[in-house]
């Protein structure tokens, strides 16, 4: 199993929740502070250089118009890391395909990190949460086709080696595609893509050879995820399992009061504010899965973080947090029941945990529970040479 440090790079210093609707699209940008927003900037940079030195690999994402997240262009990021960090791997998870313009652009974005950091990029392609509808003014309806139109306009850019391709699609309409840099990785890097519903796409995810990852949902919703994935992997379960991820928010402490402490503390970053007009835009999901939601039917984190409390999230596998023996625990149950996997995608930093609880954080995890579980989904053989190539 490969372990990764995440951070959404939020700025946690609000005015109290009650003096405003939502954190996300609306806020205004005065409780901005550009200097404090500079030292996070640097901080957070800081905690990805010291991930990897402690052997832990690195993911990022990017939102927009939220304090939740000021990582709001991943290519800058991805590109930073690049050159100052020396040997993890780069998940980058993932561009918003869907909300923006020009593919192409992102093409030559990664395959320009790639050559940068040679060859240590993984490159995730997301339809872009609901809240994101709004500041790029898209079309909720046809975000799914934009998501896999544009990927596959960046897979041939980056495969096309010997002069211009034109692309006639119903989204995009490109000539003279011919892009300058190829990536490092031969073929491509590998395509990562996310999802937190079960539906014939996770399935065709898993023909295509892409990495699949479901964030913070219970053991049962992953399990149900994960298995339509692996049935529709031609290689093989245990080729499946090395390409799936989940993501859940981690803490370790020397003490049970220690780690629930700061479990809460990471809490922050799923007990975001947002009114429903902005969680669940007209034409974003179907009128049929609407009405299974108002049934009940995916009773995923909002769900459980709404109604039930640190206990419930523990059990579920949403958080992973104790001493390390505990830790270790939980994440060896947490993959038998969903079926095993082979990324572990570890939210270690979110909301006010400071820069010196981070930093612990990290380094109990990396020293005393990695290593008691870097057996788990282990990759084949096959595999493993197509990640290092």
């Amino acid at each position: 199993m490969k372990a990764y440090h995440f951070t959404e790079m939020p700025y946690p210093h609000l005015p109290p929740a009650e003096t405003y609707e939502s954190d996300r699209v609306s806020l205004p940008s005065c409780h901005f502070d550009p200097a404090v927003g500079a030292g996070l900037y640097q901080r957070y940079l800081d905690e990805y250089v010291i991930a990897d030195e402690l052997g832990l690999d690195l993911m990022l994402n990017e939102h927009h118009q939220t304090p939740t997240c000021l990582d709001t262009a991943v290519p800058l990021t991805a590109a930073i890391l690049a050159r100052i960090t020396r040997n993890a791997r780069i998940l980058v998870l993932g561009n918003p395909v869907a909300n923006r313009e020009d593919p192409i652009r992102i093409a030559e974005e990664m395959a320009m990190v790639d050559v940068i950091s040679r060859g240590r990029l993984d490159c995730g392609f997301v339809r872009g949460v609901p809240y994101e509808i709004f500041c790029s003014n898209s079309n909720p309806t046809q975000t799914g086709e934009r998501l896999w139109e544009g990927i596959e306009l960046i897979r041939r850019a980056w495969t096309s080696h010997d002069g211009p391709f034109n692309f006639e699609g119903k989204h995009w309409h490109k000539r003279q595609v011919n892009i300058w840099p190829r990536p490092f990785q031969s073929p491509h890097p590998p395509i990562w893509t996310t999802g937190s519903t079960v539906s014939p796409a996770v399935a065709d995810i898993a023909r295509k050879g892409y990495h699949f990852a479901s964030f913070l949902q219970p053991h049962d919703v992953v399990r149900r995820l994960f298995d339509v994935y692996r049935s529709g992997c031609a290689e093989g379960p245990a080729v499946a399992n090395s390409r799936l991820a989940f993501m859940p928010l981690v803490f370790v402490a020397e003490s049970d009061a220690a780690a629930r402490e700061g479990a809460e503390k990471l809490s922050w970053f799923i007990k975001s504010k947002t009114p429903p007009q902005f969680r669940n835009p007209p034409g974003y999901v179907s009128i049929g899965m609407n009405v299974r939601a108002l049934k009940g039917e995916f009773s995923g984190r909002t769900a459980a973080i709404r109604q039930r409390g640190m206990d419930y999230l523990i059990d579920s596998g949403v958080v992973m947090a104790g001493t390390p023996d505990d830790v270790v625990a939980q994440i060896i149950r947490f993959h038998d029941r969903v079926g095993g996997f082979g990324h572990l995608l570890c939210m270690l930093q979110a909301g006010f945990l400071s820069h010196e609880e981070t930093i612990r954080n990290m380094t109990l995890f990396a020293r005393e529970v990695y290593p008691r579980i870097r057996h788990l989904g282990n990759p084949p053989a096959e595999e493993k040479d197509r990640k290092s190539a």
